[in-house]
């Protein structure tokens, strides 16, 4: 067996990737989202000297940080550094990071005449900065830690593209929905055709699963998301779960779980707001769970904390398929410590 057979054959035999399976493993496996940001020193000490879109676009640098995370936390994955939304630039939107506010789009879609202004990447290479750094990430990372890339889910980046930025009630986004419903049908098609070339391409470059995060898709009713989300997911899923697993991820909202184990994938996230046991009777016992512990839950004294994951860990039962994670991103001010202690808790109670 040659050299990239065997290290296939290593992370493909990974603690994570069995979990995605739903096979038997040492101890549950664990990642953590944002786990490569703001509260690590290492981090910090990169991204003092560039922007945070600098960062995001140097393929070095989002190597050293994506590495240096993996390594630091002791989890068992990797998780690319980048972020949702530059996708939108090449797609004609007008994307600044601004201190202290976050994304801003200075040219959203302010009504559905204006959805064809938002045009389809011609040549996926523009984003080549996030395929670059997945071939130096996958190089360095040792070969039983996948590497998962990700990216928004066509609801959370079509709020963004219509808002502007973050919203409180999503007024502009469901006001397209509602009015014009072939308008919202062009705006999300375009969305998912872009999104599974650029999935596959990371795939392509080195990623062993891929998470699509739906971040905004909690604040609809159960009937807005079947008729105006549920589609595009699924489409998007199908047309990248081929090439490797997929974890749909979704958070706020768990009367949503039913319709999005319907919209697809091989790993379903879940946030806090629903205990884990909970969460398996609705999707079903022939998938794996990812989560799912309140992120302020790592403020906690550390016993509190052991007490916080125990409690995760029972929810999940043993059963084969469970991925900890937290139900969101670490905050910036969070302790790293505690970080850390929460990846040696995991592993410590999950043992088999």
């Amino acid at each position: 067996m040659d050299a990239p057979l065997a290290e296939t054959a290593r992370y493909q035999n990974s603690r994570f990737m069995k979990a995605v399976r739903r096979e038997p493993v040492d101890t549950t496996p664990i990642w953590i989202m944002r786990q490569a940001g703001r509260y690590l020193p290492e981090y910090m000490e990169v991204r003092n000297k560039v922007t945070f879109i600098e960062l995001c676009k140097t393929p070095e640098l989002a190597a050293e940080v994506t590495i240096t995370a993996q390594r630091e936390l002791g989890v068992d994955a990797a998780i690319l550094f980048a972020d949702l939304l530059p996708i939108l630039e090449p797609m004609g939107l007008d994307l600044e990071y601004l201190k202290g506010e976050g994304p801003v789009i200075h040219n959203p879609i302010q009504d559905s005449s204006q959805v064809d202004r938002l045009t389809d990447i011609a040549d996926m290479d523009c984003l080549d900065f996030v395929f670059q750094a997945v071939k130096l990430i996958r190089a360095e990372l040792p070969a039983d830690i996948p590497l998962l890339g990700f990216a928004g889910c066509p609801f959370t980046l079509a709020s963004y593209a219509i808002e502007g930025g973050s919203s409180k009630n999503y007024r502009r986004t469901k006001q397209m929905m509602y009015n014009d419903p072939s308008a919202w049908d062009a705006l999300m098609n375009r969305f998912v055709d872009n999104l599974v070339v650029y999935l596959q391409r990371q795939i392509a470059a080195g990623c062993q699963a891929v998470q699509i995060f739906d971040s905004w898709a909690g604040c609809l009713s159960p009937e807005d998301y079947q008729q105006y989300v549920q589609p595009y997911t699924a489409k998007l899923v199908t047309g990248v779960q081929d090439y490797a697993p997929v974890i749909n991820f979704l958070t706020g909202n768990p009367a949503l779980l039913g319709l999005q184990r319907q919209a697809g994938g091989q790993v379903f996230g879940v946030d806090w707001r629903i205990n884990l046991a909970d969460a398996w009777e609705i999707f079903g016992p022939d998938v794996a769970i990812q989560g799912n512990m309140d992120p302020i839950a790592l403020y906690a004294d550390l016993p509190v904390l052991k007490q916080k994951a125990k409690a995760v860990l029972d929810a999940a039962a043993g059963r084969n398929g469970h991925i900890f994670n937290l139900g969101h991103g670490v905050m910036p001010d969070m302790n790293p410590d505690h970080v850390k202690a929460l990846v040696e808790m995991v592993h410590e109670l999950g043992t088999r």
